[in-house]
């Protein structure tokens, strides 16, 4: 049981210079015996509401220095304070809040939303077992309108899709990452320094000038996990799971004109989803 949807912001003050994170957390909790759920006593359960104050008061004493340590904050505090808890798990994401620029110039205490892919974080621990942290960005809509194809798929008397070696190629991505060791371990450097999702961006898109070509969102997928691993020795497993929106040229002849796929209509429903799962060697042999 636990408290979801716990939203605040922490604001951080350097002198006239502002710093923001507005975040939204899930905090559930496992105790030693069922007895609330079996006989209805209450003994053991920590309120939910005291769950939400005990989070605020640590976004209070001890900042948001990144996602990934506040949740380790907060799954420490009640592994240390509470002897009924036996498992506990933290889930944390950001609001896509970035600092203002004039002119390029950053500003002291101004900035703008932009839902360009969402942060989060999950930490999860039981009683005397390891740590674990996990990391991701959601909601990240990425498009790109030529150099992808699917051709060469399996037919049968059901097939009616037409192979295409120019197509849209678009979707909505989710990725999570687990880390290894975690000790002293800078998260915050991982995700701006080493740039994942710079990674992401990159893998999908191709260089700049000519892109890449993909022959399936299946491909795509599987490039991306391969570039994350390849550039950032931290992560350990990533699990990448892209939705799929397909877009259909409009036929306008009866309108008298010639539509050169340069109108198209988005397939809103149903629509097809990619996923997988990949991870260094030494991490499934362990």
């Amino acid at each position: 049981y636990g408290k979801n949807t716990i939203k605040f912001l922490r604001l951080h003050r350097e002198g006239k210079k502002h710093f923001v994170k507005e975040v939204e957390v899930c905090t559930h909790l496992r105790l030693t015996s069922p007895q609330e759920y079996l006989e209805g006593n209450n003994s053991l359960v920590i309120p939910t509401d005291t769950i939400k104050n005990i989070v605020l008061v640590l976004a209070k004493k001890n900042g948001i220095p990144s996602l990934e340590q506040f949740a380790i904050d907060i799954c420490n505090h009640f592994m240390t304070t509470f002897c009924q808890v036996v498992y506990v798990k933290t889930y944390v994401q950001e609001v896509p809040w970035q600092r203002l620029h004039e002119n390029g110039v950053p500003h002291i205490h101004s900035f703008i939303c932009v839902p360009d892919g969402i942060r989060f974080c999950e930490a999860e621990q039981c009683r005397n077992g390891p740590l674990v942290v996990f990391a991701g960005i959601k909601d990240l809509k990425l498009m790109k309108t030529t150099q992808s194809g699917f051709e060469g798929f399996y037919k049968n008397e059901h097939t009616t899709l037409p192979e295409r070696h120019d197509r849209i190629l678009c979707g909505e991505l989710f990725c999570k990452w687990s880390y290894g060791e975690c000790k002293d371990f800078d998260f915050n450097c991982t995700w701006y320094m080493n740039k994942i999702r710079e990674c992401i961006l990159e893998a999908f898109s191709g260089p700049p000038d000519c892109g890449e070509y993909s022959p399936s969102y299946q491909k795509t997928v599987n490039c991306i996990q391969m570039l994350v691993l390849s550039k950032v020795s931290q992560v350990q497993v990533i699990e990448v799971v892209l939705n799929n929106t397909f877009y259909n040229v409009l036929d306008m002849k009866n309108l008298g004109l010639t539509n050169d796929k340069e109108v198209l209509i988005p397939v809103e429903a149903p629509y097809g989803s990619c996923a997988c799962t990949l991870g260094r060697k030494k991490f499934f042999e362990a």
